[in-house]
């Protein structure tokens, strides 16, 4: 019994600094609202055959956070799919590495009242960093907390743009 209790003491201890080593690695990267907005869009970007830090992604979200794309069904409605940062993980991480992707922000719009904030941040998607035509854009709607000591992604919810649905000018960057 002495041992069984031991091993559970050491695998917790082993659990805790594994932990506390992500946490200091990371801490940088969700210790301002720019940093881990830029961290969200860079840690899904890479080349071909590029593998991407899934730990840095998953460490960007609050429990029971929500990726949340939306699209047309087959009767032309729009309709939203909810998937946990696992979930994510899970349908895009071999397309990611197959195919290349890069979504770079081009725009934002920030909204804040106490610790919430809400972003909309226009994005353009490239298969690769050299493209100069971008392959779509469309509008994240992230919404963060701030605990007090780092930034939480609970929520990105975005979508498309499309030939009838174009980005609003207010959504664009200004030149």
């Amino acid at each position: 019994m002495k041992k069984v209790i031991l091993l559970l003491v050491l695998f917790a201890f082993s659990f805790s600094t594994k932990a506390q080593e992500k946490s200091v690695k990371y801490s940088q990267k969700v210790a301002t609202l720019d940093s881990t907005i830029q961290t969200l869009y860079a840690v899904i970007s890479g080349e071909k055959d590029e593998e991407r830090d899934w730990d840095l992604f998953k460490y960007l979200f609050m429990q029971n956070a929500k990726l949340i794309p939306t699209s047309k069904n087959e009767e032309g409605f729009f309709v939203a799919r909810y998937m946990s940062p696992s979930d994510y993980i899970n349908t895009s991480k071999s397309w990611l590495v197959e195919n290349g992707f890069f979504e770079k922000e081009i725009h934002r719009t920030v909204n804040t009242f106490g610790s919430i904030t809400q972003v909309f941040s226009t994005y353009e998607a490239y298969q690769s960093e050299t493209d100069t035509k971008p392959l779509l854009r469309g509008i994240n709607s992230i919404q963060l907390l701030y605990d007090g000591v780092r930034w939480w992604v609970v929520n990105v919810f975005w979508t498309q743009e499309t030939p009838e649905s174009p980005i609003p000018q207010e959504y664009l960057p200004r030149d």
